[in-house]
């Protein structure tokens, strides 16, 4: 007998998909999916195998979390055109998910690598490192602007950005190295946001790839110029000129609780001094 008018029960039909039997009663009771056969005498529900290409797409449709009644009303109007227009319409957001896990992914790496800092790091060094360029999001600020008045900067810069949580994203403080050499230490003039995989676009600052200074700060920021002519001499002592930005982020927030336990990470672009 042809393998496609051969019927089957409701419980073998269902092992062959991976689905429990309720699912497929379930699916006959709201006219999605019907059986071939239902025997008059018992009630049983039977099913041919030509059902399972149409089922596996009501599966997939489902597993894309395509709503119930958009899948009633594609399957009342089956054709090429309209699958084709819903399944672009889910691989479209199947990319932004992508995307957002892989920023996830890139961030929880990010933590990760401060948690294993923070287990071996020596507050006191400086160091020279490596760093790729990237691209961030920043907001100019100066002295006089409030701290909530930042909070709605930043909150306007995510949502513009689509960031669905802030841990989508590292932040941090700018200042430049020019005010830096001036002594004026406190002149900030940007917050950052550095979202994973952004890519170039205008308006966007570019922090350059080559050496930094990194050093790291813990405690009081009234003492972070004393660290800061720390890294000024050392850079001098190596024949490094510093340019552009000093970038600060904190690495350890979100596992302490007293600001004099606060650790904030600076680097500064640096090249050799002519």
């Amino acid at each position: 007998m042809n393998k496609n008018n051969k019927f089957l029960t409701i419980g073998q039909f269902a092992a062959m998909h991976g689905i429990n039997k309720k699912t497929l009663m379930w699916y006959d009771e709201i006219g999605l999916f019907k059986p071939a056969s239902i025997n008059s005498e018992n009630g049983y529900r039977f099913y041919t195998y030509h059902q399972s290409s149409v089922l596996e797409t009501i599966l997939l449709l489902r597993e894309l979390d395509v709503p119930i009644h958009d899948i009633q009303a594609f399957m009342k109007n089956r054709s090429a055109g309209s699958l084709k227009a819903l399944l672009e319409e889910k691989i479209a957001d199947l990319d932004l998910q992508i995307t957002h896990l892989q920023a996830v992914r890139t961030t929880l790496c990010a933590h990760r690598q401060n948690m294993s800092t923070l287990l071996t790091m020596d507050l006191s060094e400086i160091s020279i490192i490596e760093r790729e360029e990237r691209c961030l999001v920043t907001v100019d600020i100066d002295r006089e602007i409030t701290f909530e008045e930042e909070v709605e900067l930043i909150t306007a810069e995510t949502e513009r950005y689509r960031l669905g949580r802030l841990h989508d994203a590292s932040y941090g403080s700018m200042i430049p190295v020019l005010s830096l050499l001036d002594g004026r230490w406190d002149q900030y003039s940007k917050l950052f946001i550095e979202i994973p995989f952004l890519t170039y676009q205008a308006g966007l600052h570019t922090a350059p790839g080559g050496k930094y200074v990194r050093a790291f700060h813990k405690g009081d920021w009234n003492e972070i110029p004393r660290r800061y002519e720390e890294i000024l001499r050392f850079a001098k002592s190596h024949n490094l000129t510093l340019h552009g930005f000093s970038y600060e982020m904190g690495i350890n927030e979100n596992v302490v609780d007293r600001m004099e336990d606060y650790i904030v990470q600076i680097e500064i672009p640096a090249l050799p001094s002519q």
